[in-house]
């Protein structure tokens, strides 16, 4: 089967900047076109990337019967939508995240994958990296004792006019963009759902653009998460335990750094190496595929990471 075969709707930043290189990188994966309307587009992206097959539609893609993969980064109020039609032709879909718009949403795309027996995937890339890795064996270890609270923090300053991450009919926000790292991240560490939440925004044209919550636990935790488009970038975390805690600056980066880990015998210093962690994403995905297995990133995850969000969301518009 190998090397998985990609069709990627939309020439988007994210695709261009970021996941089409992966996919010329990743040695179990071949990009074999690109859906764009756009001839200046479609011209760019033969330039940079030697793709020679392109479709003004994404129906007309998506019949190609050569593609094995779609990657999806369209605008989210348009994920469900075309991650439903490339599964129901068989495809195997890479949403961005968030997966969808709320956790109905997110279930119909889960049992269309059943329905249809392909693979479907919310694309947090950072999952992949060493950093998260380390964060995860540490906690896991019991180093820091049991988790007790939680902050994570993804921000920064949006600054180009008229983008679809200010346009509330496309599904914007800071919270659908940025915040949902955040919310993944907790969610990572917690494995469980909050019993309730208290959300303040700060709001502009209909969507967000600061936005923090404070989420409870059935054991007690506290988890803080903010986002926002109106302030200087801002991107770490931190889980403090009974025995300690757990610093994590650019919680969300493939860069390499160091993870600080404080508790009563002192503080240290853990080693983070740097990840390629578009293409790590791809090529599990494609591994995946090509192996019958499930991904890193399971539609369990995605589903609660829907259903916080609807919680969030519910609260915030009162």
């Amino acid at each position: 089967m190998l090397p998985i075969k990609w069709g990627v709707l939309g020439y988007a930043r994210i695709a261009k900047n970021s996941v089409i290189p992966a996919i010329l990188k990743s040695e179990n994966s071949a990009l074999q076109a690109v859906a764009t309307r756009s001839e200046e587009k479609q011209n760019e992206c033969r330039e940079l990337f030697q793709c020679s097959r392109f479709y003004n539609d994404y129906d007309a893609l998506l019949d190609d019967p050569e593609i094995d993969a779609v990657y999806i980064p369209l605008p989210n109020s348009m994920h469900k939508e075309w991650a439903i039609k490339a599964m129901q032709k068989g495809k195997h879909v890479l949403c961005e995240k968030p997966m969808a718009l709320n956790a109905a949403e997110c279930a119909e795309m889960i049992r269309t994958a059943e329905q249809n027996q392909v693979l479907l995937m919310e694309a947090f890339m950072y999952r992949y990296t060493d950093r998260t890795k380390k964060v995860k064996e540490i906690v896991e270890s019991g180093e820091i004792g049991e988790v007790r609270y939680i902050q994570s923090t993804f921000r920064f300053l949006l600054d180009r006019p008229n983008t679809i991450k200010v346009q509330p009919e496309l599904g914007g926000g800071s919270l659908y963009d940025v915040g949902s790292y955040p919310v993944n991240f907790v969610g990572m560490i917690m494995n469980q759902l909050p019993e309730s939440c208290v959300t303040e925004c700060v709001k502009e044209n209909g969507v967000d653009v600061l936005f923090s919550a404070l989420l409870k636990y059935p054991n007690g935790v506290i988890a803080s998460i903010s986002s926002g488009f109106n302030a200087f970038n801002q991107m770490n975390s931190e889980i403090i335990g009974t025995k300690g805690r757990i610093e994590v600056p650019d919680t969300f980066l493939g860069s390499d750094g160091t993870i600080r880990v404080v508790t009563t015998e002192g503080s240290r210093q853990v080693p983070v190496e740097e990840s390629d962690r578009y293409t790590l994403e791809v090529t599990d995905f494609a591994d995946a595929i090509a192996n019958h297995r499930k991904p890193l990133v399971s539609l369990e995850e995605s589903y609660r990471n829907m259903q916080v969000i609807d919680l969030l969301l519910n609260q915030m518009r009162g």
